[in-house]
C-alpha cells in the first residue's frame, strides 16, 4: 500500500515539474491519495422494518410446522414518554416555554429551580413498562389443568336464549385443540375444536363439541350448544351417584364407585371437572383402555344416564335394598322396599348388589412386580418381626372414630 502511494506522489511531482514553476492546481480541486470507499450497504439502503423482518423471518414451511411462533414481536419504546417541554436535567424556569411571561404586573425572569433527583428514575420506569407483554394473572381457583391453558378453565354461563337465563350455570373447557380439513379450493384449512361441559351444580348438565375458525367463536358456540343439550342426572343425597356402575364407549371403559361423605373426587381430571359442574362431590372412578378425552366424556354421561334409583332396583329384584356403612359403624339403613304389586324375583337372580349394578364385571387389578429381595432370608426375618405391628395404624384410626371414652 505504501509503495503504491509513493509511486502516485512521484508521478504527480514529475507532472508539476514538466508544466513549469508557475503551474498551480485549482483551489476547489482536491488530490485524493486513497481509492474511493463504498458508503452504501443493506444497513442504509433498507428500512428498519425490512432488516428486522430479515432477522426474525421464518419460511412458509417453517410456519406450517409451528416454528417461529414467538418471532416478529417488536418492543418499541417511546423516548418522549415522561418528557415535558421545557423541563430537562437542569431544572430551570423559562418564561414563554414552561411558564408565563408576565405574572400579575411583574415580568417573569429566567431562574434556577430545585433539582428533582427522582426524575430520571421515573422516566426509566415508564420506558421499561412500555411494550412488555404480560399475561393476565389468574386466581389459582380459575386456573386450568396446566397453567394458563384453556382446558379446565371456566368460560362463564351460556348466553341468554330469549327469556331463559343460565344464571346458576358454569361452563368448563375440557378440550381445546387445532384441527385441519382439506378443501378443494382453499387447501388445508385450520380450525379450532372445543369440547366443553356446562351445569348448574344440582344435577343438570350438558356437553358439546364445536369447531370454528377462531378460538373465541369456538368457545362461545361450544358453551351455548352445551346449554341446549342439558341432561338431568339423578344424585344420591345430592352428593354422589346412586350405585356403582360400569360404562364404556369405544375402547374406553370406566368403573365408577359410590363413596361416603367426605371421600372427595378420586378420578380422571376430566371426570373430576364434570362432577364439579354436575354437583357430584364423592366418587371414585377407574379408567381402562383408551384415555381419549371425548370418549371419556361420552362414556361417563352414558353411565350417569343409565343409573337406577334404589326404588327401581328394589321393584325390579323384589328385594329390600339395605346399606351398611363403615363410617356409621355398620349401622343398617333401608334404602328401598318393593311394592306389593311388583313381580316375583327369579331364582337365578344375583343377590350381590355390587355385582348386580356392575353387570357381573369387576375392575382388573394387576399384580405388582415383587422386588428382588422378596424371597431372601433377611426379608422373611423382617416380616416375622413386623408381624405384631401389622394394621396398627388402621386399628388406631378405627378406635378414634368408633370408640367412645
Amino acid at each position: 500500500m505504501n509503495q503504491t502511494i509513493g509511486r502516485f506522489i512521484s508521478s504527480w511531482r514529475s507532472t508539476f515539474l514538466a508544466c513549469g514553476p508557475n503551474f498551480s492546481l485549482p483551489k476547489q480541486r482536491n488530490v485524493l491519495l486513497y481509492p474511493n470507499l463504498r458508503n452504501t450497504s443493506f444497513f442504509n439502503k433498507l428500512s428498519a422494518e425490512d432488516i428486522w423482518r430479515g432477522v426474525t423471518a421464518v419460511s412458509n414451511a417453517g410456519k406450517k410446522r409451528g416454528r417461529g411462533k414467538g418471532s416478529g414481536k417488536k418492543v418499541a419504546k417511546d423516548l418522549n414518554k415522561g418528557q415535558t417541554i421545557g423541563f430537562g436535567k437542569n431544572s430551570r424556569l423559562w418564561p414563554g416555554l414552561n411558564s408565563a411571561v408576565i405574572r400579575g404586573n411583574e415580568l417573569v425572569l429566567s431562574q434556577k429551580l430545585v433539582e428533582n433527583e427522582d426524575r430520571e428514575n421515573g422516566i426509566m420506569k415508564l420506558r421499561d413498562s412500555m411494550g412488555g407483554f404480560r399475561l393476565m394473572k389468574l386466581n389459582p381457583i380459575d386456573r386450568g389443568w396446566s397453567g394458563s391453558k384453556m382446558p379446565g378453565r371456566s368460560i362463564g354461563p351460556p348466553d341468554t336464549i330469549g327469556e331463559e337465563e343460565f344464571v346458576s350455570f358454569d361452563t368448563r373447557v375440557l378440550e381445546n385443540k387445532i384441527v385441519f380439513i382439506m378443501k378443494g379450493n382453499m387447501g388445508r384449512k385450520r380450525r379450532f375444536s372445543v369440547l366443553s361441559v356446562t351445569g348448574n351444580g344440582n344435577g343438570l348438565a350438558g356437553f358439546a363439541t364445536v369447531k370454528a375458525p377462531e378460538v373465541r367463536t369456538a368457545l362461545r358456540k361450544s358453551k351455548n350448544r352445551a346449554g341446549q343439550k342439558l341432561i338431568n342426572v339423578g344424585l344420591c343425597e345430592n352428593r354422589t351417584i346412586y350405585h356403582d356402575f360400569q360404562t364404556n364407549f369405544g375402547k374406553t371403559k370406566i368403573y365408577c364407585f359410590q363413596k361416603p361423605d367426605g371421600y372427595g373426587l378420586v378420578c380422571h381430571r376430566a371426570i373430576q371437572t364434570i362432577c364439579k359442574v354436575i354437583g357430584i362431590k364423592d366418587l371414585y372412578a377407574k379408567i381402562e383402555g383408551s384415555t381419549n378425552l371425548q370418549h371419556i366424556v361420552k362414556a361417563f354421561f352414558i353411565g350417569l344416564m343409565s343409573q337406577r334409583s334404589y326404588q327401581n332396583i328394589s321393584n325390579e329384584t323384589n328385594l329390600n335394598i339395605v346399606q351398611q356403612q363403615k363410617a356409621k359403624n355398620r349401622c343398617t339403613e333401608v334404602k328401598g322396599m318393593p311394592h306389593n304389586n311388583s313381580t316375583l324375583a327369579n331364582n337365578n337372580q344375583v343377590v350381590d348388589y355390587m355385582n348386580f349394578t356392575l353387570g357381573n364385571k369387576i375392575v382388573l387389578k394387576k399384580q405388582g412386580i415383587q422386588p428382588f429381595y422378596f424371597f431372601t432370608k433377611g426379608h422373611n426375618l423382617h416380616q416375622i418381626k413386623a408381624e405384631r405391628f401389622r394394621n396398627q395404624a388402621k386399628v388406631r384410626l378405627h378406635k378414634l372414630i368408633n370408640c367412645y371414652v
